[in-house]
């Protein structure tokens, strides 16, 4: 395991759990699971199944411009 992929695992960890703290504590807890859940997403498969159902879906057609 490189030192890269194990920073970003326990980056991520470390940020899913200050933000469940943050959730009963003052803080922006929310916020912080998403980027724990953003860190995770690259190497945890499960962690990629959760955003992407949180993140919203684009269009399937472009935007019509107006005049």
């Amino acid at each position: 395991m490189d030192v890269e992929r194990a920073t970003r695992i326990a980056g991520g960890f470390a940020l899913l759990g200050a933000g469940t703290a943050m959730l009963v504590l003052p803080g922006p807890g929310v916020l912080a699971i998403l980027g724990g859940l953003t860190l995770l997403e690259k190497d945890m498969p499960w962690a990629r199944r959760v955003t992407d159902r949180i993140r919203p879906k684009k269009a399937d057609k472009p935007e019509q411009e107006t005049d």
